[in-house]
C-alpha cells in the first residue's frame, strides 16, 4: 500500500485536466448551525472522461455538482478551488459564472419538464438559449445548430416546432441534452439524467453519453444512485458519504474490489438476476449539523474499530490509483495501540446517544 502526497496538492498533470477540484466545501446556514453538505472534496477530470458520483440521498452529491457550477441557493456558501481553464470558479461573481455556464460548462437537469417552458416551442427554447450566449448569431445559423444537436440525439427535424408536452419522457430528456450540447461545452454536470426512465430509454441515454465523449471529448460529472449506470457509462467512480468522497478509482476496479465498507455495502444492496435476498445498510446518513466524530460512517459500519470514532480517517491508496479514506487500510503508524479492536455495536449505540 502506498500513501502518496495529499490529493489536494496540485501536480504538473493538473494543467491538462478539464476540471480540478481541491478542498471544495459547501455549507448551508440553518437555525441549528451550519450544514456541511460538501466537506473537503478533491477530484480531477480529464478531457473525454466520465466520473460517476454515487451515494445515498443526503450525502451531498447534487450539492457538489451545483457547487462546481456556482448554482447554490441563497444562504449557501462555498470555499476551496474549482479550477477550470486557469480560473478558480469559486472566486468568480455570479455574472462571471453566468457567462461561462452554457458555452463552457453545461448542466443536464434531472427532470426536463421542470426546465422546459410548456408555452414555448422547442425551436424557441433553442433560439433563446443560443441568443443569450451568442447575441450576434443569425436565425439561420441558430436553426442549423439546433437541428444538428437534435439529430445527434435521434430527434427528427420534423419535431423542431413541437411543444414539450408532445414528447415522451425519454425524448424530453434527450431534448435537455441537446439544449446543453448546442452551446458545445467542454465540461458537463449530469444530475440524475436517467431518473424515472425505463430501461430501454436508459440504455439510449448511456449510448448518448458515450457518443459525447467520443465525438466532442467532453468531460462529465455524472451524478446518480444507479450503480448499473456507473458501470456502463463511467471511466471512474467516486463514492460520497456525509459530504466526503470516501473512495475513488477506476469503475471496474472499485466494483470488483471495493476498499471502503460503505462501497461494499452499497454494492451488496443492488439487485441483479442472481439476487436471492434483499440487503440494506442499517440506519441512515448522519445529521450533518451534528455529524459523528471520527469516520462519519462508523455508526453503520460492520467493520468499525476503536480508532474509527476517535480520529478522522487518512486518505491512502491501497491499490494503485484507487484512493480510500478508511482505517481498515491504515496507515499503521497513525493507529493507536488497541485501535484495531472491533467496536461492539453497543459501544456504537452509546456513542450515538452521547
Amino acid at each position: 500500500m502506498t500513501t502518496p502526497p495529499r490529493s489536494g496538492s496540485l501536480s504538473g498533470e493538473a494543467e491538462h485536466d478539464a476540471l480540478s477540484v481541491r478542498d471544495l466545501r459547501v455549507w448551508y446556514g440553518t437555525e441549528r448551525g451550519p450544514v456541511r453538505a460538501v466537506d473537503g472534496v478533491n477530484f480531477n477530470l480529464r478531457p473525454g472522461e466520465i466520473l460517476g458520483l454515487v451515494g445515498e440521498s443526503g450525502c451531498g452529491k447534487s450539492t457538489l455538482g451545483r457547487g462546481v457550477l456556482g448554482l447554490l441557493p441563497p444562504g449557501a456558501k462555498a470555499a476551496g478551488e474549482v479550477r477550470f481553464r486557469g480560473e478558480n470558479l469559486v472566486e468568480l461573481s455570479q455574472k462571471q459564472m453566468q457567462s461561462r455556464r452554457g458555452p463552457e460548462i453545461g448542466l443536464i437537469f434531472q427532470e426536463p419538464m421542470t426546465r422546459l417552458n410548456p408555452l414555448m416551442r422547442i425551436s424557441q427554447h433553442f433560439e433563446e438559449t443560443l441568443r443569450v450566449h451568442e447575441p450576434d448569431i443569425s436565425t439561420a445559423e441558430a436553426k442549423h445548430r439546433a437541428l444538428e444537436a437534435l439529430r445527434g440525439m435521434g430527434i427528427p427535424p420534423t419535431r423542431y416546432r413541437n411543444y414539450p408536452h408532445e414528447f415522451s419522457g425519454g425524448m424530453r430528456q434527450r431534448l435537455m441534452i441537446a439544449l446543453t450540447l448546442v452551446l458545445r461545452p467542454s465540461f458537463i454536470v449530469a444530475d440524475e439524467p436517467t431518473t424515472a426512465l425505463d430501461v430501454l430509454v436508459e440504455a439510449q441515454i448511456i449510448r448518448i453519453l458515450h457518443d459525447l465523449r467520443r465525438n466532442f471529448d467532453t468531460a462529465m460529472l455524472l451524478i446518480t444512485h444507479n450503480l448499473g449506470i456507473i458501470a456502463e457509462a463511467c471511466d471512474r467512480v467516486a463514492v460520497m458519504y456525509a459530504g466526503h468522497i470516501v473512495e475513488e478509482g477506476k469503475a471496474r476496479q472499485v466494483f470488483s474490489s471495493p476498499a471502503h465498507p460503505y462501497t461494499r455495502e452499497l454494492l451488496r444492496s443492488t439487485i441483479s438476476l442472481r439476487t436471492t435476498g434483499l440487503h440494506y445498510i442499517p440506519g441512515a446518513p448522519p445529521d450533518l449539523v451534528d455529524a459523528p466524530s471520527g469516520c462519519t460512517f462508523h455508526p453503520r459500519c460492520p467493520d468499525a474499530m476503536r480508532v474509527c470514532p476517535d480520529q478522522d480517517p487518512v486518505e491512502v491508496y491501497p491499490t494503485g490509483n484507487q484512493r480510500v479514506s478508511c482505517w481498515l487500510h491504515g496507515p499503521e503508524d497513525r493507529i493507536p495501540e488497541g485501535g484495531r479492536e472491533p467496536l461492539a455495536r453497543q459501544e456504537i449505540d452509546l456513542a450515538d446517544e452521547a
